[in-house]
């Protein structure tokens, strides 16, 4: 770890500061921002090494996921050291990580589901996977590398190719993974789930609901390939029970001029989730929030008795891409790509009321990506810190900034 006053914008307000997190010439960088990695404390939180913004190669003897401790001088210690260990979640009590371990192939291989504590002690697996999921003949393979558990720490869900590498049109699925007696079933399944991003509610009273993204018009080849991610009138976003009942919408894209741009979020443990959209005329990125609406066929944004908030209104042509907020749901941070190629980082407030516009914008820094080294920002649980990835020094890091 080192200090990088030299990334900070000339006119830094006092107290703002950047760290970087990992000097190592293999690239790492932070976990996909939606997935639940910290700790409730904000003191503890997983980054992987030898990976990328999207996740890592299964079959790298290098990848490892590696524990942050914020209180001692940002000491990272390896958590996992099998090959192929993905998807991890840490419980919402903050005391264990779930992780999966691929050695998954079409058709074949296994799957194990692992828990170990975050000191290294108690590691134990809970499931092996090796033949079909029970009740069905489905095999899953090119496991996502994103799984989610629910907010009362007894479920997982983690989506996956389920061809058998013969078929084209081949199906994708979400499976839904029990910790009380390490058991799995199918909670969806179909040939547009290829890019699922699945995340419980993190609200108490709605711990078994999961947003989940619809990847319509994608192809893919019966090895489960994919050619293209979306197409016509692009991907729309839903909710539905772990249990595969009551599928709702959200009420974005799919009118030929808004798309959902690929990344959402709950807004922190309440019932209301943010997207981003991509528009062609006049051409942005904005945050639109939204509560589900009851399902209504495939309509985007025309969903009837939808809600939508925009988020953005402020700026006139935004171009927020890649976002998070705190626990509590009341800050936010946020990536925005820029004409000429500058990936900038800027963090915001929630207003107050049921319809408010996001406030207090500020700038907080440029953060020297390149186009395809996507920062990915999130914040800590507490709103403090907020961490992002960048390629500015020539490799992958992970970095940190604070005070702003």
């Amino acid at each position: 770890m080192r200090r990088r006053p030299d990334l900070l914008p000339d006119d830094a307000p006092s107290g703002l500061d950047v760290y970087q997190l990992t000097e190592e010439e293999v690239p790492s960088s932070h976990i996909y921002m939606e997935a639940q990695v910290f700790t409730p404390n904000s003191k503890l939180f997983l980054l992987h090494r030898s990976a990328h913004p999207h996740g890592s190669d299964p079959k790298d003897p290098e990848h490892r996921y590696l524990l942050c401790a914020l209180d001692y001088d940002l000491a990272l210690s390896p958590l996992t050291h099998e090959v192929g260990a993905t998807a991890p979640s840490l419980s919402p009590d903050g005391a264990t990580c779930y992780y999966f371990v691929n050695e998954t192939v079409v058709n074949g291989g296994r799957l194990t589901l692992k828990r170990v504590n975050l000191d290294g002690s108690e590691r134990e697996t809970l499931l092996v996977l090796d033949g079909p999921i029970p009740g069905t003949q489905y095999r899953p393979s090119r496991i996502y590398p994103l799984s989610t558990i629910s907010s009362d720490g007894q479920r997982l869900a983690l989506s996956a190719f389920l061809g058998d590498g013969t078929e084209e049109g081949a199906t994708w699925g979400l499976m839904g993974f029990d910790l009380s007696d390490a058991s799995v079933h199918l909670i969806l399944e179909g040939p547009s789930w290829c890019n699922v991003h699945p995340q419980y509610c993190r609200a108490a009273s709605r711990a078994y609901d999961i947003m989940v993204q619809e990847n319509h018009g994608n192809k893919h080849d019966p090895e489960g390939h994919i050619t293209r991610l979306t197409g016509g009138a692009g991907a729309d976003i839903h909710l539905i029970r772990d249990d595969g009942t009551d599928f709702r919408s959200f009420p974005w894209g799919r009118d030929g001029n808004e798309f959902c741009q690929g990344h959402q979020c709950w807004r922190g443990t309440g019932t209301l989730a943010i997207t981003s959209t991509s528009k062609r005329n006049p051409r942005a990125n904005e945050l639109i929030e939204s509560p589900e609406a009851p399902f209504a066929d495939h309509v985007g944004l025309a969903t009837p008795g939808g809600r939508r908030n925009d988020l953005s209104r402020e700026f006139d042509n935004p171009r927020f891409l890649h976002f998070s907020t705190d626990r509590a749901g009341k800050r936010f941070v946020s990536d925005a790509y820029t004409d000429d190629g500058h990936w900038f980082l800027y963090a915001a407030e929630f207003g107050e009321g049921p319809n408010a516009a996001l406030g207090n914008w500020r700038f907080v820094l440029d953060t020297g990506s390149s186009r395809r080294a996507h920062p990915h920002p999130f914040l800590s649980p507490d709103g403090t810190k907020a961490f992002f990835n960048s390629d500015e020094s020539g490799v992958l890091q992970a970095y940190m900034a604070t005070g702003f």
